[in-house]
């Protein structure tokens, strides 16, 4: 307590009981790709510092000019950071043989809306299944919401991605269907792994898209390549400009020339309702015309992507917000914070539209009382508050019936 020694009025600073909560992050990415590691690799120059020799003479061009020294290639197997796509060819490369899968998929990441993604490199192609096990690496980073793991189509691969953010509980797996598209439609083969609980975590998206290739010297070239990377950006997208509560489709890939396969409805009519997203044209314009997780009829709560991002988002940003509470004498005014704290930050959401009601009763409620907090709770060190939302679901069927009227 401050000490007072002479007559007068103080004013004084009282921080508040709790902070309120704040909204975590729900759109950064984390991919794993190819990038080769040898010599050729082409890295871009790096401004104002030279190549030099082994006694550190700086090495001359055929001109007798000093040659630019390449930026250091990024260490394989370990998370990177990066903010932008010149970042990325500073760390990774631009467009190239060695990288042009990871490549596509991190500028269709940035180009499409993504603005912050961790790049895991691997060295060959052979690598990749070892690192999927290393999806460890991605354990430490929090901050990833995403995981994409682009042109990983086999069963090995599917269940490890989907393993890996079933487990964490605050990610999910953007997954690449089959890549051939002379084969039929067939669920077996475009989703290699079946529906599930854990599957509600994960995506996933079909056929492959076309995209200008600019590694060919020929002009007008494109190169068919998975499109996780887009949808990634897709949904960073659409939650900066709706919200995680609303579907990332009916959303135009950026930067999508085409498709690999044409989907008709008939087609996507067995597609849909076994989880599997459809990427269509329509007239030109290349739209993610899906919004499914890989959820089966056990777990039709998280049937669509939004609910289990949104839930994800829920989860993250109630456990952020009330650490306060920890180690807090267990009494009714604690219970009282962690109420209230609770209840502002989903009246704000209400208000933005992600809880369905009319009024904020009928969209959540929150209790933590002596009727969630006896006596043996509270004896174990637990405080028990019980939470309970109405998450808007998409619309993903609109219907209009129209009935011929007699005019008078």
């Amino acid at each position: 307590m401050p000490q007072y020694l002479s007559p007068g009025v103080y004013v004084e600073y009282v921080p508040p009981a709790s902070l309120p909560i704040a909204g975590v992050a729900t759109s950064v990415a984390g991919f794993i790709g190819v990038v080769a590691d040898n010599d050729d690799f082409k890295m871009p120059d790096q401004p104002g510092q030279f190549q030099t020799d082994n006694e550190g003479n700086p090495v001359l061009d055929d001109e007798g000019n000093p040659v630019p020294a390449p930026y250091k290639l990024a260490t394989a197997g370990e998370p990177t950071l990066i903010t932008s796509w010149e970042e990325f060819k500073t760390k990774f490369g631009d467009f190239q043989e060695g990288n042009k899968i990871l490549a596509h998929a991190v500028y269709g990441f940035f180009f499409n809306g993504g603005s912050r993604c961790y790049v895991l490199r691997v060295a060959a192609a052979t690598d990749i299944d070892d690192n999927l096990v290393e999806l460890e690496k991605f354990e430490t980073e929090d901050e990833i919401t995403i995981v994409a793991v682009p042109g990983a189509i086999s069963q090995t691969q599917h269940t490890a991605i989907i393993a890996h953010c079933a487990k964490m509980g605050d990610r999910v797996a953007i997954l690449d269907g089959d890549a051939d598209d002379k084969k039929p439609v067939d669920v077996d083969v475009i989703r290699p792994v079946g529906r599930s609980q854990q599957a509600s975590y994960a995506a996933i998206y079909y056929p492959w898209i076309k995209v200008f290739d600019p590694v060919s010297n020929a002009p007008d070239t494109t190169i068919i390549i998975p499109p996780s990377g887009h949808l990634a950006g897709i949904y960073a997208r659409n939650d900066a400009t709706r919200g995680v509560f609303k579907a990332p489709a009916n959303e135009v890939i950026v930067n999508a020339l085409d498709v690999s396969r044409p989907i008709s409805k008939a087609q996507q009519d067995g597609l849909n309702p076994e989880g599997i997203n459809v990427i269509r044209s329509f007239k030109g314009t290349i739209k993610v015309w899906g919004a499914r997780t890989m959820a089966d009829d056990a777990n039709a709560d998280f049937r669509y992507v939004s609910t289990r991002r949104y839930f994800n988002y829920l989860q993250e940003s109630i456990d952020d917000g009330t650490q306060f509470a920890v180690f807090e004498p267990n009494n009714l005014a604690l219970w009282q914070r962690i109420k209230r704290t609770v209840g502002d930050f989903l009246l704000n959401e209400w208000r933005d539209g992600a809880l369905f009601g009319e009024t904020p009763e009928q969209a959540f409620f929150v209790k933590c009382d002596a009727e969630t907090n006896p006596k043996e709770v509270r004896e174990l060190g637990q405080v028990v508050a019980l939470i309970g939302v109405a998450i808007v679901k998409p619309a993903e069927f609109v219907i209009f019936r129209i009935q011929q009227t007699a005019g008078e």
